[in-house]
Parts: structure tokens; C-alpha cells; sequence
């Protein structure tokens, strides 16, 4: 009987490390119904967020939120370091500065943002307002159907 108690626990603990959670690393990550960017967004989930890790692809992984919710996010929006907002700080707990989190809610990787402040020229007054624009899902559906856009396998 003890050894068969024994067996159980070791399988459960096992199973626990094998489960693969990730964190949040962007303002907010869009999940999607596949894994594609052109996919249907099927909910969003917080900056710092945990989420469990249920299938990997080139690029992609398909997680479960905290809240049961599951979908596509891009490998870019997530990451394995442990994150904590702190209120007025400078940098983020466990190693992500503010810097970093910016960046990686814009897209930018340091390489790509050296280029952009080598330019002194550039005028990013555009970019900054566009950052505050907020996309209707159903109006970006729309655009790419009128555009006779279609993700890979042909459904959002």
C-alpha cells in the first residue's frame, strides 16, 4: 500500500514539472483561435499573467490562463523569467526593467530600437499616438476580409 502511495506521488509530482508555465511580457497579449496573427482573437490577458503552456509550434504556443480561458499567443508576448509589477519603480522584479517592457509591447528588440535612435531625424509623434488606438476586432475582421486576407488554413 505504501509503495503504491508512493508510486502516485511521484507521478503527481512528475506531471507538475513537466507543466510549463510562462508569463505575460506584454501591456496585453491577444489570444487567438489559431496560430496565426490573423487568427480570431478569442480574449486577452495582462501584463505579468501567468499561463500554462498545453502545445508549442514554430513561433506559437497554446496556453490556459488562470481563468480557464485557452488560445494562441506568440512566442514574443511571453516569457520564462517571473514578473511583478511595482507601483512608481523603475524596473520590474525578477530582472525586466521598464525599458524592456516598453519595448517588447511595441515589438521592438534592442537591435531593431538601436537602429531607430540612430536616425535623428525621425519623428515618432505618429507612432506614439497610434500606440493609444484601440482596435475593434470586428472592424479588423472587416479590413482583412474586404482585403481578401486569410491566415494559414483559411479561417479565423
Amino acid at each position: 500500500m505504501k509503495r503504491l502511495w508512493i508510486g502516485c506521488m511521484l507521478l503527481l509530482v512528475a506531471a507538475t514539472a513537466r507543466a510549463e508555465t510562462l508569463n505575460v511580457q506584454v501591456r496585453q497579449a491577444v489570444l487567438r483561435a489559431s496560430p496565426s496573427m490573423l487568427a480570431a482573437p478569442v480574449g486577452q490577458i495582462g501584463y505579468a499573467e501567468t499561463v500554462r503552456v498545453e502545445e508549442r509550434r514554430p513561433g506559437w504556443v497554446r496556453v490556459r490562463a488562470t481563468g480557464g480561458m485557452t488560445g494562441w499567443l506568440h512566442e514574443s508576448a511571453v516569457t520564462r523569467r517571473s514578473l511583478t509589477l511595482q507601483a512608481g519603480a523603475e524596473t520590474v522584479a525578477a530582472g525586466a526593467s521598464a525599458r524592456e517592457v516598453a519595448l517588447a509591447g511595441k515589438g521592438f528588440s534592442e537591435e531593431v530600437e538601436r537602429v531607430y535612435r540612430q536616425e535623428a531625424s525621425a519623428d515618432y509623434t505618429w507612432v506614439d499616438r497610434m500606440e493609444q488606438w484601440a482596435l475593434n476586432p470586428a472592424q479588423l475582421a472587416a479590413f482583412l476580409d474586404e482585403g481578401g486576407v486569410r491566415p494559414q488554413g483559411g479561417t479565423r
